[in-house]
């Protein structure tokens, strides 16, 4: 893999983003369920979903992929937040005004054209997902641009209905929650004219400010989602699907740029070495009797299972398949990825990674010498049954003779390590087709003008409004617009009397550094956090025990506040009981006050804290210390 450094520009790097937020309505997109999550469903059913045709009888491949799983869907749900529109027994209602609303003047502020009718369209989506077997949406405006600088066309602002959430994958049945099945998104889609990763961040960052600026989007981890459309002029298009924490954008980005610009590498290679796609055979070996004493443990689980050890031959390959393309993922791993999502398998093995896994050396020369492979090639491997593993050798081979193309057009999926994975082949225009049961919403001119009249502040503007309204200093205010807790902010501080300095400040920086520690911030509702500023509005423990009962309750979300306060020993304590812990270990370190008051001042300070911290404002015992000391000078 290289280092690209500033030459995004030499290779071409061209990037779209797709920003997909929930919105924050009363109820979903096309019933009167109220729009949030639940940890205890109370129904269950299964499913198999099945590729329909488009009205040009055409079927979208990536639908077919997802078909070939042959996968049984369990879904569970509540009654509290699912009905039996999410459960595909009943049509869908009329769509969302509230949905609409916010789209449209979501779109108003990104000067994008509203359309004179909405209309609902089916994309066809069978990986589970959805229990209709496709997701509605629908287009609200188009055209309009994003950023000060460099303008980004907008494609299109669209509202569509999110998908349900997968809690468990087991074999052959896949585990979905409808709760989220049908709160409604609105997805922001640009035009390809991003240049760098961190310029796709940036815009990512503007648009998400825009979003929250209407004081109408949701707000945690998983609300929002970005997917990534990236090519480069020799490579290919590819979507990434499912970035969604910001900071990994650029990191993904330049990860697949790499990825382009080695497989262009690999297919020069392969061309200087004269492979031809021909040379590239479905023959595949049955190697079996070569491992029946083998020390590798996959191999002989296999074996022992009534498996096979099936190879075939890579002609011009020898060292490609190790080749790095991105952050710890080589071609030969690209090729593992793509073996099992078509046959299931656990991966493969390959003569670049061997001898390892409890195969040896002999045993590869063994292997070279069925197959008739010679130092220029490559073998691939796979033990398992033996219709998954011709399989997936037989997908190995499809993505050998794609090397010779350079890259693959193909949707993959978003990894938290800032890398991606092959997800299922990109989709195509079969994939969409008339919703039938949801009548067009009109766009009248009346609606607009309403909405032009309570249009929220842009984001500069909102920033001013907070340094003006809460006197906090430009900084914090940014980081409250760019954040995702502006509307809780605005809460606590009207509840409490403390200082909206130090709210902003715990629910931005605070929250963020517990975040990199991997505190699982996500965890800790708005309610828990409000009870926190209202436990030391009370007095009943001080500012400083805030980032330490956050952390307990983020790891005990089913805890109460004051549970976490008995717990953690952070009660606050009474001044008459704190002047005497300060006067007893004042009176332990006499010595101190032999040398520089202000310097003393500062060791007592560090003493005192370590036995107070979290149970007294430190302010207050700065106060207490010097009264006592200037008691002693006298």
């Amino acid at each position: 893999m290289i280092s690209l450094g500033n030459n995004y520009h030499e290779i071409g790097l061209k990037i779209g983003l797709e920003i997909h937020q929930q919105l924050d309505t009363t109820h979903k997109l096309f019933c009167n369920c109220p729009a949030e999550l639940t940890e205890q469903p109370n129904i269950e059913f299964n499913r198999m979903l099945r590729p329909t045709q488009s009205e040009l009888g055409q079927v979208d491949q990536a639908a077919l992929f997802e078909f070939k799983k042959g996968k049984t869907i369990k879904y569970d749900a509540s009654i509290d937040t699912s009905c039996l529109v999410e459960m595909d027994e009943e049509p869908p209602h009329n769509l969302n005004e509230e949905a609409i609303d916010i789209a449209l003047t979501t779109s108003i502020l990104m000067n994008s054209k509203p359309v004179n009718e909405i209309h609902v369209m089916r994309k066809i989506v069978i990986d589970g997902s959805n229990t209709t077997g496709f997701q509605r949406t629908c287009v609200v405006s188009v055209g309009g641009s994003i950023g000060k600088d460099k303008k980004i066309s907008i494609q299109h602002v669209s509202v569509e209905e999110d998908a349900a959430r997968k809690t468990a994958e087991l074999k052959g049945v896949s585990n979905y929650r409808i709760d989220r099945l049908g709160i409604p998104l609105i997805e922001i889609a640009t035009a390809p004219q991003i240049e760098t990763p961190e310029e796709a961040k940036t815009v990512a960052l503007e648009i998400g400010r825009l979003l929250r600026a209407t004081r109408k989007v949701r707000r945690g981890l998983g609300t929002i989602r970005q997917d990534l459309n990236i090519s480069t002029k020799k490579g290919a298009l590819i979507e990434v699907k499912g970035v969604q924490k910001l900071e990994l954008i650029s990191e993904i980005i330049d990860g697949e740029a790499s990825r382009q610009t080695s497989l262009i590498e690999i297919k020069n290679e392969l061309e200087t070495r004269n492979v031809k796609k021909d040379d590239i055979k479905e023959n595949i070996h049955d190697v079996s009797n070569l491992f029946s004493e083998s020390s590798s443990k996959v191999i002989s689980s296999s074996l022992k299972k009534g498996g096979v050890v099936l190879a075939v031959l890579l002609p011009g390959f020898g060292g490609l398949l190790g080749k790095q393309l991105q952050k710890g993922i080589r071609l030969g791993t690209e090729m593992a990825h793509r073996a099992m999502y078509w046959s299931g398998v656990g991966g493969i093995f390959h003569t670049d990674e061997l001898p390892n896994y409890g195969i040896s050396e002999q045993d590869v020369d063994l292997i070279r010498k069925k197959v008739s492979a010679s130092e220029k090639d490559a073998v691939v491997l796979v033990a398992d049954s033996k219709r998954k593993a011709q399989d997936a050798l037989r997908a190995v081979i499809v993505r050998a003779k794609e090397c010779l193309d350079g890259v693959p057009e193909e949707t993959r999926a978003a990894n938290e390590d800032g890398t991606s994975r092959y997800m299922r082949p990109r989709p195509g225009a079969a994939r969409m087709y008339p919703e039938t049961d949801v009548p067009p919403v009109i766009v009248t001119d009346e609606k607009l003008s309403k909405l032009h009249t309570t249009l929220p502040p842009m984001p500069e503007e909102l920033t001013a409004e907070l340094m003006e309204q809460y006197k906090i200093n430009k900084k914090l205010s940014e980081q409250l617009v760019d954040s995702d807790y502006l509307k809780l902010f605005e809460v606590i501080s009207k509840e409490t009397t403390i200082p909206a300095s130090f709210i902003a400040t715990i629910l931005t920086e605070v929250i963020k550094s517990l975040n990199r520690e991997g505190i699982q911030v996500e965890k800790i509702n708005d309610d828990k956090i409000i009870e926190v500023f209202q436990a030391v509005n009370s007095n009943l423990t001080a500012k400083e025990a805030v980032p330490d009962l956050l952390k307990w309750i983020a790891e005990n979300p089913e805890g109460d506040v004051s549970k976490a306060i008995d717990q953690l020993g952070l009660k606050m304590i009474s001044e008459g009981e704190l002047r005497d812990r300060i006067t007893s270990i004042i009176d332990k370190n006499k010595n101190l006050l032999e040398n520089d008051l202000k310097s003393a001042t500062g060791k007592l300070m560090k003493i005192i804290m370590a036995d107070v911290r979290g149970k007294v404002e430190a302010k207050k015992v700065v106060q207490i210390i010097n009264e006592e000391i200037g008691k002693r000078a006298k």
